[in-house]
């Protein structure tokens, strides 16, 4: 990989570099640095979200500025105010040891006086957005007349958003001897209709294949039933217990309705859509970035624009009716370089829409079931447990410990151990316990989303091997905290048991745990090296998982199969909680101990649907069993 020192960028520019902590650039800006550097020529670069575009013209356009001139000399448009704002952010960081370059955002929601203002104090870059720069064009508050250089950012997402009149309109005010340089992560026609009018002879690069998905990013899709659409979005978020989300709808209703749900039903949610004010937008979007909101549910509209790296997982909680909108929702996750999952909560009706997805984005689907009840345990129960390991002392509780140890006197260690974890868990396993199996299927579909499960079918899916198509399910005690994620993990297992390229599958990776699947005859081989097993000076178990939590299992026993070390450190077994296993503490309704009291509940969760977002704060957001029946009924889960 070439370093940025050899792309031709002048020495402030790599001192600004050096200060934001890059250290190679990537593969767009290896590219089109170069090419914008090297001459006065248009550019049309195709690249995912998320792939440093804004680094990828703001250096060459910075160098190519003259600052000791307050004329406009550069204007960039960007679809949303969020992202007018982050570009000029970017491109100030950029420019921090240029002296005397001015960059200025323009944007509705915002005093257009103020911004006439800073521009004819002199502004060598503007920022903006189409609809408020046409509107000071028109009012002669800016002059783009004279500019060299115009970029088009998330093209196809200005065009999407209806802006193709307005950017005609913009663009017949500057010089036809500019540069332009269009940026845009897929090419839809009106995007190469831009090109063809508005831009001489381009040269044209593409990051990956053109139209394509990122790279970094699994795609997913679960069958269910009309009706069981939020249900099944609720165990995606239980089945992921460290969750950092945006959930998509295709309207202004249901992302609203969506989100009050969540609330309602305690996640740290919140709703981003065109009826909010920009004060609302802004207070979302601002908790959302600090993790305050964990599930943001939006439109495809208000969620243009959106700029945050760690996001874990895409949710489409409806498919959009563009195949390209799938695309700019999935390149929410996978950024800068990070992994991440982009599910689809489909009917059965939608099916072909996956394959013709596919088709486009050059990307397959993973089927995958909807997680069970038991499963959904299994994992909020490792959770728990690491969450308890990993939770410093606090040393307050010294004062404590006499008359806490008398209480506790006479119970043995493995007993108490099973209280502790009981206290949390139990309201979780007695409410998931005897959940309905929501995965869809031939014999009991009707598309209403109407549900004919019987008794012994819910049996069967508590009680059967987590692999599911007669392959191998195993825990293994590292996580994302450890540095893996799906990709890697897989690469880890195999390169560790010296398996085959298909040997090791369904990696999924947690906070701090993980599950994956191998076929039944490399079993052995797994099991066995990883015995004893040692990285980095810690021990790494692989275990059996036979679903410890439901009633029996196709290979015997309650427990597991492993050979590693105990994690949970505690006995028993959940099939029997008579019989000594974990005791299910609370009760199915909400007279247990909770997240918040039901007036916390009806007050702030209430006030901060209205708001577009969740009032209460960073609470844990460990998962919980909440009721899919929202008359009275609410299900408790871990803090």
């Amino acid at each position: 990989m070439t370093p940025f020192s050899e792309l031709g960028l002048q020495e402030s520019l790599l001192k600004a570099i050096e200060d934001l902590g890059f250290e190679n650039p990537s593969e767009v800006q290896e590219k089109a640095i170069p090419i914008l550097l090297a001459d006065h020529i248009d550019l049309v670069a195709l690249a995912q979200t998320g792939t440093g575009k804004t680094a990828a013209f703001g250096f060459p356009l910075i160098q190519r500025i003259d600052p000791t001139s307050k004329t406009t000399q550069g204007l960039i448009l960007s679809p949303t105010r969020e992202l007018c704002l982050q570009i000029t952010k970017e491109i100030q960081a950029y420019s921090k040891y240029e002296r005397g370059l001015n960059t200025v955002a323009i944007y509705g929601g915002a005093s257009i006086q103020d911004q006439s203002r800073q521009i004819q104090r002199g502004a060598q870059i503007v920022v903006a957005t189409p609809g408020r720069m046409k509107d000071m064009i028109n009012r002669g508050m800016v002059d783009i007349s004279k500019i060299d250089y115009c970029i088009l950012d998330e093209a196809d997402e200005m065009l999407n958003m209806g802006f193709f009149e307005d950017i005609k309109d913009i663009l017949s005010n500057t010089p036809k001897e500019k540069a332009t340089w269009l940026f845009s992560a897929t090419m839809p026609k009106e995007v190469a209709i831009i090109a063809k009018k508005f831009m001489n002879s381009p040269q044209e690069i593409t990051v990956g294949t053109k139209n394509s998905g990122a790279t970094t990013v699994k795609h997913e899709y679960y069958v269910a039933g009309g009706r069981d659409r939020y249900p099944v979005l609720k165990r995606l978020a239980d089945t992921n217990p460290d969750i950092f989300s945006v959930i998509f709808c295709r309207t202004k209703r249901d992302t609203q309705k969506v989100a009050e749900n969540l609330i309602e039903d305690g996640y740290n949610a919140g709703a981003l859509h065109g009826d909010l004010s920009q004060n609302q937008r802004d207070l979302v979007m601002n908790a959302f970035r600090k993790k305050q909101i964990q599930m943001l549910v939006a439109t495809d509209v208000a969620a243009r624009g959106i700029d945050v790296d760690d996001i874990t997982h895409v949710i489409n909680y409806q498919l959009p009716d563009e195949i390209e909108t799938y695309n700019h929702r999935s390149g929410r996750t996978g950024r800068a370089g990070k992994s991440g999952t982009s599910m689809v909560i489909i009917t059965r009706s939608e099916m072909r829409k996956i394959k013709a997805i596919e088709n486009k984005i050059q990307k397959k689907f993973i089927a995958k079931p909807i997680p069970t009840g038991m499963e959904i345990c299994e994992i909020q129960l490792y959770h728990l447990v690491n969450k308890i390991k990993d939770t410093e002392v606090n040393e307050d509780v010294e004062n404590y410990l006499p008359a806490i140890n008398e209480i506790l006197e006479g119970i043995d260690k493995e007993t108490l151990v099973q209280k502790i974890v009981s206290v949390e868990f139990g309201r979780f396993f007695n409410y998931y316990n005897k959940a309905k199996d929501l995965n869809a299927n031939d014999r009991e579909r009707g598309e209403r989303g109407e549900r004919r499960d019987s008794d012994s079918s819910r049996e069967r899916g508590a009680s059967r091997n987590f692999g599911g198509d007669g392959s191998t399910r195993y825990f293994i005690n590292i996580g994302e905290k450890d540095g893996y994620d799906w990709m890697s993990l897989k690469d880890f297992l195999r390169d560790t048991v010296n398996l085959g390229k298909d040997d090791i599958f369904k990696v999924d990776v947690k906070e701090s745990f993980s599950f994956f699947n191998s076929e039944a005859n490399v079993e052995e081989a797994i099991l066995s090296t990883f015995k004893d097993l040692k990285v980095d000076g810690r021990f790494v178990n692989v275990e059996v998982s036979n679903n410890p939590i439901g009633g029996g299992s196709s290979r015997g026993g309650g427990g597991f199969k492993g050979r590693g070390r105990s994690v949970s450190g505690g006995g028993g077994s959940f099939r029997n909680k008579e019989r000594g296993g974990y005791k299910g503490g609370g009760s199915s309704r909400s007279d247990g101990p909770s997240r918040s009291s039901s007036s916390d509940r009806s007050d702030s969760g209430r006030r901060g649907s209205r708001d577009g977002g969740s009032r209460d704060g960073g609470k844990s957001f460990g998962g919980s069993p909440f009721s899919e029946n929202k008359k009275g009924k609410r299900r408790n889960g871990f803090m």
